[in-house]
């Protein structure tokens, strides 16, 4: 048996149960030159979102490159419309629980909305909150060419940042909605400035969302900044998805680059009932899953009822 510090027999203390051994063989820390390497080695990376310890522990024992703790959590975690409602201590609250479960993996964060777009100095000031309060290694901004004199104060204060560009949750409003961008000569032009613009200012990668294959591979070819892609074709040095796109635990019709691989909502609710059902017909707990007296305290407490009973008489 576990020694855990848990009542429950065999463990019950979350960071003993999650997983007994690393999936997979070690592996050395991935950083951002990492994933700059395996650019040069056309190697892919991979990236999933995390947003809690128990999640991102088994991401990253998966062997995954990128752990993301995307704004994406407005939705999947806390029931938001979209990510512009999220603030930066809910999403400082969410990169400390990820951070206790990641060992190997690069730690990204999401910036979330408002937390950048006034004045350089507040950047700064929250990109730091991010690295010293929650132990990111990176953050990620949302923008191409408008917002590169930002960027390049946030690196410049010893941060590393990841771009995004083509479907920007953030700017849902203005993009009148969750739509494919880059589908015009001009738009494509746009894309491509505020992809060299990124490279230029030197950020650790860039992720295309919601673009065309065709444009999503000309830009990647283009810059020597690693690209992440989603919904932008296979053709990116890299490819993320949101864990729970991945495992079917959203309320929503998914997007056309979501794969399921796996059914995590119909298992959970598959046991909940069972445990439903085990309650109400008092097969749970059972005896074995009950905790029983010693045999001479039972003795013990038996007399004591007893006795009891005899005086009520």
């Amino acid at each position: 048996m576990m020694c855990t510090g848990s009542i429950r027999r065999g463990g019950g203390a979350l960071e003993d149960i999650v997983s007994l051994t690393p999936i997979g063989e070690p592996r050395r820390k991935i950083t951002t030159a990492t994933i700059h390497e395996k650019k040069l080695h056309h190697d892919p990376i991979t990236c999933l979102t995390a947003y809690d310890y128990a999640t991102a522990r088994l991401v990253d024992e998966a062997g995954i490159d990128i752990v993301l703790v995307g704004d994406s959590l407005a939705m999947t975690m806390l029931g938001y419309e979209n990510t512009l409602s999220i603030t930066v201590d809910e999403m400082l609250h969410h990169v400390r629980a990820v951070r206790r479960g990641v060992k190997d993996a690069l730690l990204i964060a999401d910036m979330p909305y408002g937390s950048y777009h006034a004045t350089a100095e507040e950047a700064v000031h929250n990109a730091a909150r991010f690295v010293k309060e929650a132990g990111a290694e990176a953050v990620k901004m949302e923008g191409g060419e408008k917002r590169v004199d930002t960027i390049r104060r946030v690196i410049d204060a010893e941060i590393p940042v990841a771009g995004h560009i083509g479907l920007t949750p953030q700017s849902v409003n203005m993009m009148g909605g969750y739509k494919v961008q880059g589908k015009t000569l001009s738009a494509i032009e746009q894309l491509m400035r505020d992809a060299v613009a990124l490279d230029r200012a030197g950020v650790a990668c860039i992720y295309l969302e919601g673009i065309p294959r065709e444009v999503a591979a000309m830009i990647s070819a283009e810059i020597e900044t690693p690209t992440i892609g989603i919904g932008a074709g296979p053709d990116c040095d890299g490819q993320v998805l949101v864990f729970h796109d991945l495992v079917n635990l959203t309320f929503a019709h998914p997007a056309k680059f979501v794969r399921h691989y796996a059914d995590a909502a119909a298992l959970i609710s598959q046991a909940v009932l069972s445990f439903k059902a085990d309650v109400v017909s008092r097969q749970f707990p059972n005896d074995a899953e009950s905790y029983h007296l010693a045999q001479d305290t039972k003795a013990a407490l038996e007399t004591v009822l007893h006795r009891k009973l005899a005086m009520r008489r």
